[in-house]
């Protein structure tokens, strides 16, 4: 390991402790949430997944993913939030070394400078009333200008509302009919045109600032379109979907690392508990749970970084979104059992990644998509058609 790595795991887990303490205040609508996000920005968390050769960190997925579970041991709902930051660039930053076409390098050049040189954060802006994350059925549309474009629609759940610098949309053409002919542009928050509304009231999750944004009217030039390519969108996630699938599973895996470090503290804190020989069962089947779970969110990074885009990779990647996303809830409800009332406390981490977890099977893929794409590639089905995925 390098110096600069050995800093880069440092900073990460330093800035995990800084957002620990703020967590319960976030969570019970006490404190803004877009001091944790200054936090990571001063820490300098933006340009983990920038290329070195751009000045970025350079990680790799699974770099990222470990490096995202240590900020969810902290606060697994800022974790989830500054994910969405990745999301929007993470495509980008894996074209490094790759020769694009002038509009598309001009694209990356500038997003990578954004994020690095002005510390820029960007945002994904893809679910719609309706429709959640598929981009089959994005009702949001786009008419061509001679300048470039001009974006109207809705979307809803957006993370880093009012917090991100950019927003990654996806809009289909005016004139088509097409779902597969759908397109991401950048629009910025403060553009005429875009506009936010409250933040949703969820029962947890309140430090990923989500809320409605509404685009009326909003002329983006043509450098704002992703890569200079229309309709590229659904091809680009049937190929590569590990970033709407899998971008979540590193704070997954720390929601539920924090939770068995919860139950171990309380466990190893009473030493009647400690005495007993079931508890001591059921704290090492929770610990056996939270190491397979890793293993396999790992190996599924390790696939992506060494085959990307491989139905190997890619049905790992599922699979392991699978894996984490059920065992989040499943852990809360024996962190219950294992420590009785305490993990009711109100306020308390225990009681409050009870709630976070319970989101674990909402955010996509979801496990029945997760589980048909398993069950798919198990089949021999082509993994690599289209029209036969749901997105």
């Amino acid at each position: 390991m390098t110096t600069t790595d050995v800093a880069a795991e440092d900073r990460i887990r330093a800035a995990a402790e800084g957002l620990a303490p703020g967590a319960a205040d976030i969570d019970q609508g006490r404190a803004d949430p877009r001091a944790a996000y200054t936090t990571l920005r001063e820490a300098g968390m933006l340009a983990l997944l920038v290329p070195r050769s751009a000045g970025g960190e350079g990680m790799t997925f699974l770099e990222y993913t470990r490096a995202l579970e240590t900020l969810a041991t902290g606060d697994g709902s800022v974790a989830l939030g500054f994910n969405m930051h990745n999301v929007a660039i993470g495509g980008l930053c894996e074209s490094a070394g790759a020769e694009l076409p002038a509009a598309a390098a001009r694209f990356r050049d500038w997003v990578f400078d954004e994020v690095v040189e002005h510390g820029r954060m960007f945002a994904s802006a893809v679910s719609e009333p309706g429709t959640g994350a598929r981009l089959r059925g994005i009702r949001a549309t786009y008419r061509r200008t001679p300048t470039g474009f001009v974006i109207d629609g809705t979307k809803s759940f957006v993370s880093l509302s009012g917090v991100a610098d950019h927003y990654v949309v996806t809009a289909r053409p005016q004139d088509s009919e097409h779902a597969d002919e759908v397109s991401h542009f950048v629009v910025s928050r403060d553009q005429p045109g875009v506009s936010f509304g409250g933040y949703w009231e969820g029962a947890a999750l309140n430090a990923t600032a989500t809320a409605a944004m509404t685009l009326t009217g909003v002329e983006v030039g043509r450098e704002r379109l992703f890569l200079g390519v229309e309709g590229m969108s659904l091809f680009k996630l049937v190929r590569e979907p590990h970033w709407m699938a899998a971008g979540y599973a590193g704070a997954y895996l720390g929601m539920c690392e924090a939770i068995r470090e919860e139950v171990v503290a309380h466990v190893a804190g009473d030493e009647r508990r400690r005495a007993s020989e079931a508890v001591r069962a059921e704290v090492g089947r929770l610990c056996v749970a939270v190491d397979a779970a890793r293993a396999l969110v790992y190996e599924a990074a390790r696939r992506v970084d060494e085959r990307r885009g491989t139905v190997g990779a890619n049905t790992a990647v599922h699979a392991a979104k699978y894996a984490v996303g059920e065992l989040g809830p499943r852990l809360a409800a024996d962190a219950v059992r294992i420590c009785g009332s305490a993990a009711l406390r109100r306020g308390g981490a225990l009681e409050r990644l009870q709630r976070e977890t319970a989101f674990c099977s909402v955010m996509p893929a979801k496990p029945d998509a997760c589980l048909d794409y398993v069950g798919r590639a198990a089949l021999g089905y082509d993994m690599f058609d289209a029209d036969g995925l749901d997105w």
